[in-house]
Order: C-alpha cells, then structure tokens, then sequence
C-alpha cells in the first residue's frame, strides 16, 4: 500500500532481488554472453510474491474462470477496490455511474504461456487474456459505465492512460475515473529479448544518471488512481492528496533508432506540459524522471530537462532530478504510474526521498552546464 511503498522509499531500501524459483529455471536459460541463443543475461528482477493467490468468490469469479485469468487481471481488481477504498468510494454506490476506467498494460505472459498447451485452452481464455477484458471486467464487476480503455504505448502506457482519464474528466465523459496500471513478469521470454537487445543490467541495479550505468532492470507492480475534477472533490469532502494540473502528449517521431529517445522532441513536450499546467518552469521543485539506467536514454532525458526547467534556474539551488526505478527496477507499463505516486508521497511528507546507486556521474552528462541535482540523501522539499 502508499504506506509501505513510502517506508521502502525514505529507507533507502532496494527491493531487488534473485529470480525466484517459481517463475522458472534460471540455470537452464542464463548466460554470461548475450548472443547465446535462447538465454538471457540478468538472474534478478523486481517481483512480487504470490501472485497466483486471488479471492476469486470475492469478486464473483468461478473457480475455473479465475484459472484462465492473467494474473494482471486478477491484481487489477484487487488494487482498484483497495485504492477506492482508501478514497472512501467502494461499494455499490459507484454502479451505473459515469466512473471511467483508463489502464496501462503491455505485458501478457499468462497467455502466452496458455498457448504452448493448448489443452488448457476453455471458453475463458479470451476473455481472461485480452487487454481490453482488464478494463471491462473492472467495469463490469463495480457496474461503471464511464469510458473503458486500455492502453499500450509500451513504458509510457500507465502516464497516457493519466493523461487520458484528465482529459476526460475535464471534457466531461466521465464523474470520476480509475487510473493505473499493471505489469507482471511470468515467463522468460521477454527477458530473453531484452537480454539479445543488450538492454539489461547484468548485475540487476538500475543506476540510473551513473557513470557505471548500463542498462536496467525488470520489475512487477500495480498502481492505481482514484481521480475527480477538484471542484467535485471539495464539493463532497473528498480527501485530496494531490492535483493533476496538466499534461501533455507526443512521439519522439524520427531519431536515431526505433526504441532510441529524441531530445527536442523530449523538450517539446515538456514545455507543452508547462503550458497546459500553466505554470512556469522555476516553480518546478523536482522531477522524477524516467530514468531507467541506460547509457544512451539518460542523457538525452537529462539534456532536455536541463534546457526546459534549467531556465532562469541558478546553480546555486539546482532542480533535484531522480528515479524510483533505482528501488524497484523498471515497471514498464506501470513505470510512470510508480513515479507518479513517489511525487504524491513526497510532497505530503515535503520530502524527497533518496535516489539510490549514484556515485559518479555520467560522463556523457553535461553536468557543469545543467542545475540539476540527483538526490542521494533525504532532501527537504519546501512548497515554492
């Protein structure tokens, strides 16, 4: 829950660990060298422990059917009833109300490995294992009917789906909406190509901004968001913990590779963040940023930050920037939705939690000409 992800957090704690035994055979498919074919480079990962127990009763599911669901599936409706929860909306008073429902997902292990046994194939694999079943069975379990999307725009997928839930709260589509997203690790095969690809951290630590940086590393998670319009929120004493004052959306377009980052257009989108949010680039008291650990991404990430909220900023009091990746290695889907809910956390506590494995910078960072700062301590974070 936010209280325990914040003890993780402010006590420095990593939370990676050895592929467990359970996920698959480690020693059959690991190796030291990334072109061995059909292996892969990393033992380590972020995970989260019994992912195959779920209370299927609770949530009006047979026996059987919850056998043929992703798990992802399964920790969705866990999660969303949780986070409704805490914002004191769960229960039968959100059926057949306008509540959307906006979710990040672009991993389906599960069904993947349904399909080498075809066997175990019955009338619930589809709906068990489509994307767009996580958000309609949401749906359909609390009786919303509000919008219902899925999203998949890879790593991104959990902050587009943020943007999307915005944008239809403000044009009025929706009364209130259920943001986040999911990501689960079940099978090696995406860790394969990843390995072939020469994007993983061979010691399994994502040292993001660092010199020794060179690559990352896979972890599970599920996060959630209960949002409104905020005048709706005050109007009904909802407890607020943060507000969303704007966003923005583009695509990195042509660069320099198809999975590598473009900074202008990093920068553009940046600066039409500030736009939309109406706020001007030194009131920003601190980034958390993509971050994932690579030699070639987190320059680039850096380089556009520095050009768009260095502006006007003095060395003197530098923008801290840093990643929750370095705790819990990289979400992908749910990634974004992981930092969103470390700002959230911090400016309640007006702290900035320790950003963890930085001790040289990156060379390939311009350092002296950039006010920025990576905070490897806790760090005081006063409202500007």
């Amino acid at each position: 829950d936010a209280q325990g992800f914040a003890e993780l957090l402010w006590s420095r704690t990593d939370a990676i660990q050895g592929i467990p035994a359970e996920r698959w055979s480690l020693d059959a498919l690991y190796a030291e060298d990334p072109d061995a074919p059909g292996k892969m480079t990393t033992r380590f990962g972020g995970f989260i422990d019994q992912v195959d127990r779920f209370d299927a009763e609770f949530f009006g599911i047979s026996p059987r059917e919850a056998a043929s669901m992703d798990p992802q599936q399964r920790l969705m409706l866990q999660v969303s009833w949780e986070a409704l929860e805490d914002a004191g909306h769960a229960g039968p008073e959100l059926a057949g109300s306008r509540t959307g429902v906006y979710l990040g997902v672009s991993n389906n292990d599960y069904g993947r490995a349904l399909f080498a046994h075809r066997e175990l194939i019955d009338a619930y694999f589809s709906t068990g294992n489509a994307y767009s079943v996580v958000a309609g069975r949401l749906s359909y379990f609390l009786g919303l009917q509000g919008p219902a999307v899925v999203v998949d725009t890879a790593c991104s997928s959990s902050l587009v789906a943020l943007h999307q839930a915005c944008a239809a709260l403000r044009a009025g589509e929706c009364d209130m909406a259920l943001s986040g997203a999911v990501n689960l690790i079940l099978t090696p095969e995406m860790n394969i190509n990843f390995s072939r690809a020469r994007m993983m951290a061979p010691d399994g630590r994502c040292k993001t901004f660092d010199a020794a940086a060179d690559g990352y590393v896979r972890g599970e998670g599920c996060a959630v968001l209960v949002l409104r319009r905020l005048s709706d929120a005050l109007a009904q004493g909802d407890r607020v913990l943060a507000v969303v004052r704007g966003s923005a959306l583009n695509q990195d377009g042509r660069s320099g590779g198809l999975t590598a980052p473009n900074g202008p257009a990093q920068e553009a989108v940046l600066r039409a963040a500030l736009a939309s949010a109406r706020v001007p680039a030194r009131a920003i008291g601190y980034v958390e940023a993509h971050g994932t650990g690579t030699p070639l991404g987190d320059p680039i990430e850096v380089g556009a930050l520095g050009a768009v909220l260095g502006e006007g900023r003095s060395a003197a009091q530098p923008l801290p920037v840093g990643s929750v990746k370095t705790n819990i290695g990289h979400l992908e889907a749910a990634a974004g939705m992981a930092g969103v809910i470390k700002v959230v956390l911090a400016m309640q506590r007006r702290e900035i939690p320790p950003h963890l494995h930085f001790h040289t910078g990156s060379p390939h960072i311009a350092w002296d000409r950039l006010a920025l700062t990576v905070p490897t301590q806790v760090m005081p974070w006063a409202p500007i």
